[in-house]
């Protein structure tokens, strides 16, 4: 191991966690969830590793030696301060709530920008890069009919849909953020920097990838999941029959989300995936904003009834503040589920959800459920 550092020692082992080749976010929620933490994680020796589901000898060998990766973790940490990126790890209450359940989800996010990523109200909008007029002017309308929810508008800053949803939000003065298939410090394309700088003023820049990657192809696909994650809905304005659109749609339907699409002329090839999602009921038909104030439940969202007392992170313990944050946002679960999407062991939950209930904080329901009170 290398000398202390000053960052604190948990921030830095996560980050080194993520920078150590093999191991994808699923591992590293496998192994955080039997060994507690990133710090453990890296700390451990290598028979308490073995005893970890799904961890062998190769895997084991590669952290016991992550030097390495913890003197980048350190580096990383230095630009990101410097630069002004904000580092959310999966399991510290600034991380996206809405993302935080998908399985797949990064476990580090690299963001920059004042947005709030727990906006009430979140919507992506997607498309094909070969937009057609049409395509552009149903974004401008469906982004000015919403615009009196305020919502967070989110897209992947690409040509076509993607960068004229981005502009339409920042005409609107709606917080718009952009996920990037590169690293904070690139832009892809480099077309769009200054949509992208104006972004910054009231939105933000979200990525999975560290400083330095490059517009590498495979990262398009994987940003598409964020996208899909982070939004409670996702309108399709135009996709060809394959595309990035199509897949983060399909994303979307696995992550349990809404998705509507913009109907097209038949035979033009810009609308032919949306129309084949409205046939094959994988959408729900847009036809004006209306559709995502009903779907979403919006116009409900005008007249709301008073909110609940937010809960202050500062009352809990961090593993206490993980299993709070999925009752409020899933609602009753049973035990095994909340294990799962807190991502702590069963045994931990049972002791936690004991504590928080002579707390009054929660209660048993019939059908091992457990729910806040």
């Amino acid at each position: 191991m290398p000398a202390a550092s000053t960052e604190p020692a948990s921030l830095l082992s996560e980050v080194a966690l993520t920078l150590l080749p093999g191991i994808g976010p699923l591992v590293t929620r496998q192994l955080i969830g039997y060994l507690g933490s990133a710090q453990n994680v890296l700390e451990a020796s290598p028979g308490r590793l073995l005893k970890v589901p799904g961890v062998g000898p190769a895997l084991v060998n590669v952290l016991r030696n992550s030097a390495g990766a913890l003197r980048q973790a350190e580096l990383v940490l230095r630009r990101a301060e410097h630069e002004g990126v904000r580092l959310l790890y999966y399991s510290r209450p600034d991380y996206p709530a809405r993302l935080r359940p998908v399985p797949d989800a990064p476990v580090l996010l690299y963001f920059q920008g004042p947005a709030d990523l727990n906006n009430p109200r979140t919507l992506a909008i997607v498309g094909t890069r070969q937009a057609t007029d049409y395509g552009r002017e149903q974004t401008e309308k469906l982004v000015r009919g919403v615009a009196p929810y305020q919502p967070l508008i989110i897209s992947g800053l690409a040509y076509g849909i993607d960068i004229a949803a981005h502009r339409a939000a920042l005409q609107e003065g709606l917080p718009t953020v952009g996920v990037m298939a590169t690293g904070s410090d690139g832009m892809y394309p480099a077309a769009h920097r200054r949509t992208a700088d104006k972004m910054l003023e009231s939105g933000g820049l979200l990525t999975e990838f560290p400083f330095g990657t490059g517009p590498d192809k495979y990262n398009f696909p994987a940003r598409n999941r964020i996208i899909a994650g982070l939004a409670d809905g996702t309108v399709v304005v135009e996709a060809a029959q394959k595309g990035g659109a199509l897949i983060t749609a399909e994303l979307a339907l696995d992550y349990n989300r809404e998705v509507l699409a913009v109907p097209g002329n038949l035979g033009a090839a810009a609308s032919e995936g949306c129309n084949l999602l409205i046939r094959n009921q994988q959408a729900s038909i847009y036809t004006g904003p209306q559709d995502i104030e009903q779907t979403l439940n919006w116009d409900q969202a005008l007249h709301p009834m008073p909110p609940a007392p937010a809960l202050n992170p500062a009352d809990f313990t961090p593993e206490e503040f993980r299993v709070v944050e999925v009752l409020t946002s899933r609602g009753e679960q049973q035990i095994d589920e909340l294990s799962w999407q807190a991502q702590l062991p069963v045994h931990q939950v049972a002791s936690l959800l004991l504590a928080l209930e002579f707390r009054g904080l929660v209660k048993a329901l019939p059908g091992k459920k457990f729910a806040l009170l």
